[in-house]
């Protein structure tokens, strides 16, 4: 069968994800199209890819199999509606929302790992109008196999939360201890930030650029790891897509600390952690493949091919016993507004094709 996938999106850092599952789609020899519903990220998709330019043309389209890496969707469009998520790591602030939160948009969940599977198992039989699949995270795929990239010197990747509240690029004096540090080059730093946050934070990073320090512009992070021996963030969900590497992290003032992690707290001790860093010690280590294995233990980089793979089995399998998507108005409402296009259709119930 030629299945239709859609690829559906709302921000840029999307991209790294829903690669992996369009080169997979694309292998298999079936039909793979984006869409986003946010007009500024409509205008960074590169030309290779098969763009659907409204939703007009997306229920036009009429896929099998909707991949979302957002957090809600247009109801009214048909297929069986997956969520990938856009992140790895649960809630900064609360576990039992952000990423816990049922929306009640979706009909199959893919997990990542123990961590968030359980959770959401938990969740499933609480609300029966979704099944949860532990996959792996797409967007790691090209993590994997682990290669280490051979450097000068040490080199420190910095990177940042949106969240002003728990954003080091919103501190002025954390930038200028990092400008101060790359200036007695020992080290090499690279920056990269989220992509919502603000143009003027991002050019305080930019200023201090210098012959120790660079900043990229990028949502493609996997190179950046692989070159950087230890990672400088906050509560950024890239701490944990970097903990993977079974690399280093340092923190500042992280809202989960734990002992996966070197968080301080106190600018001043910037230095001498990432130094510690360098040197790790073995119980160290010990927590960072302890907190991996419960976080992603897939490093086969095929979480993609399992992610579809169990779509296409949820498709055709008997759905007969989940109960009807919950009305929602009020969210379908704000989807309908965010799009301009107000339709009565909704699919409360997943598709099954036999």
């Amino acid at each position: 069968m030629n299945y239709r996938f859609l690829i559906y999106i709302s921000y840029t850092y999307a991209f790294p994800i829903g690669e992996p599952l369009e080169e997979e789609i694309k292998k298999r020899g079936y039909q793979v199209k984006w869409f986003a519903d946010e007009p500024e990220t409509k205008k960074k998709f590169s030309k290779d890819k098969l763009v659907l330019d409204d939703i007009h043309q997306a229920i036009d389209y009429n896929p099998h199999i909707i991949l979302s890496i957002t957090n809600s969707i247009a109801d009214f469009l048909p297929g069986l509606k997956v969520q990938v998520f856009h992140g790895i790591a649960p809630s900064k602030r609360n576990f039992k929302k952000g990423h816990f939160r049922i929306r009640g948009f979706f009909d199959l969940y893919s997990t990542q790992g123990p961590f968030t599977t359980q959770p959401f198992k938990e969740l499933q039989k609480k609300y029966r109008h979704f099944e949860v699949v532990e996959t792996g995270w797409p967007k790691l795929d090209p993590l994997f196999p682990l290669e280490e990239i051979p450097r000068e010197k040490p080199s420190i990747l910095i990177s940042s939360t949106f969240s002003k509240k728990l954003s080091l690029a919103y501190n002025d004096d954390v930038i200028e201890e990092i400008k101060r540090i790359s200036k007695k080059g020992n080290w090499n730093f690279k920056v990269v930030l989220h992509p919502k946050i603000p143009q003027e934070r991002v050019q305080k990073f930019i200023d201090i650029q210098g012959k120790n320090l660079t900043y990229y512009d990028t949502t493609d992070l996997i190179p950046l790891f692989r070159e950087s021996d230890v990672l400088f963030a906050d509560s950024t969900s890239v701490v944990t897509e970097f903990l993977l590497q079974e690399k280093p992290v340092v923190t500042f003032r992280n809202s989960q600390p734990g002992k996966h992690l070197l968080n301080i707290t106190q600018v001043e001790k910037i230095e001498s952690a990432i130094e510690n860093a360098l040197d790790p010690d073995v119980n160290l280590l010990e927590e960072i493949q302890e907190f991996n294995k419960n976080m992603h233990p897939y490093k086969d980089g095929k979480s993609s091919a399992r992610l579809i793979d169990a779509s296409i089995k949820f498709l055709h399998a008997d759905k007969s016993h989940l109960k009807p998507k919950p009305l929602n108005i009020i969210r379908k409402l704000k989807v309908r507004k965010n799009l301009n296009f107000y339709p009565l259709k909704t699919y409360r119930k997943p598709p099954t094709i036999k």
